[in-house]
């Protein structure tokens, strides 16, 4: 009898004992070798494995459990044995394992990378069991580290048998568990964990990401591939991508990091692709939420054709909608600070059925304050049946209560506007607050979202209505100035007459219009009205005003405005007027271009263009239809631009404006000039100052010097100059002058002899006596000589003649003004100061 040879343990072979001349005693016998066997190979606590890594690919065999379990490498002095080993470069690798059974302690990762460019990628996800094969016995985890461009996201697709989300506790029924992770820069969030065959199509996932797949021990690789794509440009850190089958079904999913907390101000989404003809239910349930200290947690949905839709977590969601959609959701700052904050975590219940059924919606309009609904049917081959309170219609109007019923109604058959009136018959009777003009809340049970609201606007006899923009100042929608944004505001005259179009961010701050008008908000095309404008404009009902429009501009710099006359292209209505205030900043001018102008034949009276500044009685500029306009008027001021209309007998009156902010020129040439002016100060100053400094310096060179008089008058040049003339002094100045002291015909005496100079002023006479002689100064030029003592005048021949004799002691007239006032006054020092002239003679 012979026993069959044992295989090495752990081989994934069926290995029998067999031999048919064997008795049931001889097979005994070698299963209890065959159990000796293992024993001893357990005893041993040595396992060999030989290991070669795929090209690119990356082992990791690690013990994080048991201390004294090693892996080890190599023989003889080169062993090295550690708790965790790496492996790569395609290169076989002997490895032996220290303990008795491994598996339960080694955990191996078999890691690979893909890189994106903006335009691929280096490779796709690939489920092979090649590389790992000798590793069946452990546990293993496959791992594919993913990089996309900058800014960009990448994509896997998970191809036709798609997956789907289960909790983390949860096992997936072939042992195949993936798990989807996204690096951020707060930390790694775990977007969800998957199981084969669900509607989960595809996944995006920003910059970098990995994508995982864990086996139990024994378990092989099932093959497969994901393909790897460049994706979107997303502003999420996921995109999860689901394709909902025909027919009844439901899908399940969980916020990211569930059980734990979507981390903060994090956004997650995900986009369901509906069949057709089918609509859809969404329900969040084990909804727990955080303490906010930023923003607000909210779900927001988007879908084709119609505006966004956000929703508190609180809040019913979607109900009975229909065709594609997204769901967002947002998480606010959390407020980490109390112990115990559950944070974000909720789950996501998405149901969706044949249309076949109908769809039941109760709408209560009874509270809306004059607000009526209208659903009318838009496809002529419809199949849409819509029902109000049990009655079939083809339109339906809701005023108060009613319950609605809609079968086989797809968004694209029907259309669902609003309309309210807002009126007044007297002042007293209006409200004094502005009434907002607001986007009614409706059902999302509806079969399509509102389009278009109109608000009918009312006022008094001779009133006036005034619109006004919360969201800031209004534009035309005009050629050259389109509106980008999706809302568009038309106000009309009660007939119908457009006014003109507008939307925001423009330069109209107020329109007034003094008759019954009509307001409609609606979206660019058949889209739905955005929820980010629910408040769209504020009304007050006023006085009347002289104009029939009047629109009030502020006008930013170097930002051209268009304005249009009411009605444009048409025209002005016969006989009408509008006037718009434009405001002119300070140190601004206002350029006016009038561009597509159309002038009318009149019948009666004459269209006109005015411009005339707030506050002046002229007008800048004046133009009758049959006068010819400027190209461009200037104006710095705050300014009027009226226009009127005739009443024409062929064509029409319209006119688009263009108003362009400009720097006003007078304010650089003010600029110019003060610069000039300041220049000419400075120059004018240095001039004084150079010339100052060089009259010093003259002064400090002068020489004093003593010269004799021979008019007996002696003085010394220096700081007090040279004695004034008679053009200089004041000497022929009279305060008052009596008939007898007027002496005339001594003076012409005086002259005719040659004695007295040209004088009319008579002083007495503080000279030096005759036996005095006049002072030398220091700079005289004489050598050795004394301050204060007298030298004879040299040389003798240039002497001056000699003085006429006349008596000293006795004035000339008996008269108080000639009486000396001190007997010794003549006997003093000579007076330094301005000469005086001589008294007359005999």
């Amino acid at each position: 009898m012979t026993c069959a040879p044992i295989p090495p343990p752990h081989q994934d072979q069926l290995y029998t004992l067999w031999d048919s001349s064997m008795s049931s005693s001889a097979i005994r016998v070698c299963l209890r070798v065959l159990c000796l066997s293992g024993i001893v190979s357990t005893v041993s606590g040595v396992q060999k494995l030989t290991i070669t890594p795929d090209r690119g690919t990356t082992f990791v065999i690690s013990n994080a459990q048991v201390k004294g379990c090693k892996v080890c490498t190599g023989a003889g002095r080169s062993r090295r044995c550690v708790a965790s080993l790496l492996l790569k470069d395609n290169t076989p690798v002997a490895v032996e394992f220290e303990c008795s059974r491994p598996q339960d302690v080694f955990r191996v990762e078999i890691n690979r990378s893909i890189e994106c460019t903006t335009k691929s990628c280096s490779g796709h996800i690939i489920q092979a069991d090649s590389g790992s094969l000798p590793l069946l016995d452990f546990d293993r985890k496959f791992t594919w580290n993913l990089r996309g461009a900058a800014q960009k996201a990448f994509k896997i697709d998970f191809g036709g048998t798609g997956l789907r989300q289960i909790h983390p506790s949860e096992r997936c029924p072939d042992r195949h568990s993936y798990t989807l992770q996204a690096f951020q820069d707060t930390g790694n969030v775990s977007v969800g964990k998957y199981c084969r065959a669900g509607a989960i199509s595809s996944a995006q996932i920003l910059k970098l990401g990995s994508f995982s797949l864990e086996v139990p021990a024994g378990q092989k690789l099932q093959n497969g591939q994901f393909d790897v794509s460049v994706g979107e440009e997303i502003k999420s850190l996921a995109k999860i991508a689901l394709t909902l089958p025909k027919g009844a079904s439901s899908s399940a999913l969980l916020s990211p990091n569930y059980p734990d907390s979507f981390p903060d101000n994090k956004v997650m989404e995900w986009y369901f692709q509906v069949p057709a003809k089918h609509k859809t239910a969404v329900q969040l349930l084990n909804l727990t939420q955080p303490s906010c200290l930023k923003k607000e947690t909210a779900v927001e949905y988007h879908s084709k054709g119609r505006g966004a839709l956000v929703q508190r977590l609180t809040d019913p969601q979607l109900q009975q909608t229909w065709g594609d959609f997204s769901m967002t959701l947002r998480n606010c700052e959390m407020d980490r600070r109390r112990a115990g904050s559950p944070g974000l975590r909720l789950g996501v219940q998405v149901s969706t059925s044949s249309a076949s059924s109908p769809v039941l919606c109760k709408v209560d309009l009874s509270k809306a304050g004059g607000l009526s609904l209208h659903v009318e049917k838009v496809g002529p081959a419809s199949n849409c049946e819509m029902k109000i309170n049990s009655v079939t219609k083809e339109n339906i109007t809701v005023t108060s209560h009613s319950e609605l019923s809609f079968q086989d109604c797809p968004p694209e058959d029907v259309q669902v506007t609003a309309m309210r009136v807002i009126e007044c018959s007297r002042f007293t009777d209006c409200p004094k607050a502005p009434v907002h003009l607001s986007l009614p809340m409706l059902p999302s049970c509806l079969p399509a979202p509102l389009s278009r609201v109109t608000w009918i606007l009312r006022p008094p006899l001779h009133g006036t209505v005034e619109l006004t923009s919360p969201a800031g100042p209004l534009k035309q929608s005009l050629p050259g100035q389109p509106c980008n944004d999706s809302l568009v505001i038309k106000v009309a005259e009660d007939d119908g007459t457009a006014i003109g179009h507008f939307c925001p961010q423009g330069a109209i701050q107020r329109v007034q219009i003094h008759t019954n008008m009509s307001v409609t908000a609606s979206s660019v095309g058949r889209s739905a009205l955005k929820t980010c404008y629910k408040h769209v404009l504020d009304v007050c009902f006023k006085e009347e005003i002289s104009e029939r429009y009047i629109f009030t501009v502020l006008p930013k710099k170097d930002t051209p405005v268009l304005l249009a006359t009411p009605g444009w292209p048409a025209g002005m209505k016969s006989y009408s007027t509008v006037s718009w205030i434009v405001s002119v900043p300070p140190k601004m001018e206002a350029h006016l271009m009038f561009a597509n102008l159309s002038r009318p034949k009149c019948s009666n009276r004459h269209t006109n263009i005015r411009v005339q500044r707030v506050g002046s009685r002229e007008e800048d500029y004046s133009r009758r239809e049959d006068e010819e306009a400027e190209p461009e008027i200037v104006v710095s001021e705050r300014f009027y631009l009226n226009m009127s209309n005739c009443m024409p007998e062929r064509g029409h009156f319209s006119v688009i404006t263009k108003i362009t902010l400009r720097e006003s020129k007078n304010l650089l040439l003010t600029i110019i000039l003060s610069v000039v002016a300041a220049l000419l100060v400075i120059f004018v100053f240095v001039l004084v100052m150079v010339f100052v400094v060089i009259k010093k310096k003259k002064k400090e060179l002068d020489h004093q010097v003593s010269i004799y008089n021979p008019n007996s008058t002696s003085f010394l040049p220096g700081p007090n100059g040279f004695p004034k003339t008679r053009e200089d002094n004041e000497s022929h100045v009279y305060a008052s002058i009596e008939d007898t002291l007027v002496y005339t015909h001594l003076l012409r005496k005086g002259m005719d002899i040659g004695v007295y100079g040209e004088s009319d002023t008579f002083r007495p006479y503080e000279g030096h006596a005759d036996s005095q002689r006049p002072l030398v100064s220091r700079d005289s030029g004489a050598e050795d000589t004394e301050v204060g003592v007298y030298r004879p005048f040299l040389p003798a021949a240039q002497q001056a003649p000699p003085l006429p004799s006349r008596p000293r002691s006795q004035p000339m007239v008996d008269n108080e003004i000639y009486q000396s006032k001190d007997p010794s006054e003549g006997e003093r020092s000579p007076d330094l100061g301005p000469r005086l002239e001589p008294e007359g003679g005999d």
